[in-house]
């Protein structure tokens, strides 16, 4: 199978491009980033995919700056709506079925108990709001589709929570963390090894198409996550000493974008239909311990 990757320098992205995962599901994969394949620019894309022709295209291109985009509004809106848009005019002409990353960020993060695929989205920041925007698109234009609903991502490319705690327990005593945000940590390479999976399955007899959610198995705070982080960290000798984690509230460290304080996804779709289990993120914080010493 042939699958052509949008974004392929993020953090998903980056995972489809990786060896083991190709071979294992005996794929060819190109890799396009923003430079090879702006999304944003409709013939852009319509060129490249008739160059390419590709069996499946993985959409993991994004805006991903959830507090830049409260002044990016129309950057933010360019790229996570009409990117995805355009996409999915293209591979609806072409008949070729999308495969699109999405975000917990269209809930408002106000439901008690964990968010399944049939909650009303109801996105309080301009991040958000433009993923969804992005899925509402994909919907209207493109009946093929597969849109992945992913939380709290880290992995060993790109920026993100893990390594921002490295690099500040390095050298901090103590800080404070957030608490009062839930959610569950999802490791990157899973998410890649889950596209895939999604992809090579896919038939003319392929009737399971929607929005599914994905992330990890075990739901925890930002706090909760950091202490685990330090925990490993010192195990494994990346770090010398744990530093002190305080919890605080959301409202102790205010943002530009709120965040939502419960972005638990249940996956009980993902796994019932397709056999897929949730992302065992302590697993995959080890591997970017490891990769973390080299």
């Amino acid at each position: 199978m042939k699958i052509l990757v949008t974004g392929a320098n993020g953090q998903v992205g980056s995972e489809l491009l990786q060896a083991d995962l190709i071979n294992k599901y005996n794929a060819q994969v190109i890799g396009c980033d923003r430079a090879l394949l702006d999304i944003t620019n409709i013939d852009n894309i319509k060129a490249m995919l008739n160059q390419e022709k590709p069996d499946v295209v993985i959409n993991a291109a994004a805006y991903t700056a959830v507090d830049k985009a409260e002044e990016e509004i129309d950057l933010a809106f360019t790229i996570n709506e009409k990117g995805s848009e355009n996409l999915a005019i293209i591979c609806n002409e072409l008949a070729i079925p999308l495969l699109h990353i999405s975000t917990d960020y269209v809930f408002d993060g106000a439901k008690n108990s964990a968010y399944d695929e049939n909650d009303a989205p109801n996105p309080t920041g301009i991040y958000g709001k433009s993923k969804l925007a992005g899925e509402q698109a994909i919907i209207k234009n493109h009946p093929m589709h597969y849109i992945l609903r992913v939380a709290w991502v880290f992995g060993e490319h790109g920026n993100n929570f893990v390594k921002t705690m490295l690099r500040i327990g390095k050298d901090r005593e103590q800080l404070n963390v957030v608490a009062d945000q839930k959610g569950a940590p999802t490791y990157a390479k899973d998410i890649g090894e889950t596209l895939l999976k999604l992809a090579v399955q896919i038939n003319e007899e392929t009737n399971d198409w929607g929005i599914y959610h994905y992330s990890g198995a075990t739901p925890t705070s930002w706090h909760g996550f950091a202490q685990t982080i330090f925990e490993k960290a010192v195990k494994t000798n990346i770090l010398a000493n744990k530093p002190k984690v305080l919890p605080i509230t959301s409202k102790e460290y205010p943002t530009p974008a709120e965040r939502p304080l419960n972005s638990i996804l249940n996956c009980d779709k993902i796994t019932q239909t397709f056999n897929i289990e949730q992302s065992n993120w302590q697993l995959g914080l080890n591997n970017v311990l490891q990769a973390w010493k080299k």
